[in-house]
């Protein structure tokens, strides 16, 4: 009985057991590396927050440069510079293909 049980549970284990273990962990990590619907929403909305921030601070910047002419603002991103507008259009690219569309 033992000599028909033994190859029985090594078969099992060979093809059965070890494959489910070895798919099942490429599963989990095909799944942790990718970003989640969730995260796309997160992103978007911080995208978005950004974009409003960035309005905010031109408009700061504007009111306290008509009260302090030797006011100069601090160098960041803008739209209206060539050398950032790559960056911009990766970002706005790197959007659009998330959301299934062409920019």
């Amino acid at each position: 009985m033992e000599d028909i049980l033994v190859p029985i549970f090594v078969v099992g284990v060979l093809f059965v057991g070890l494959p489910w273990v070895i798919l099942h962990y490429v599963t989990k990590w095909k799944t942790a590396a990718t970003i989640t619907s969730d995260d796309e929403v997160l992103l978007e909305e911080l995208y978005s927050l950004a974009k409003r921030l960035e309005d905010r601070m031109d408009t700061v910047e504007r009111l306290v440069a008509s009260d302090d002419p030797s006011f100069t603002p601090v160098r960041r991103l803008r739209a209206d510079q060539e050398a950032d507008n790559q960056q911009l259009r990766e970002l706005d690219r790197m959007m659009a293909e998330k959301k299934g569309t062409r920019p």
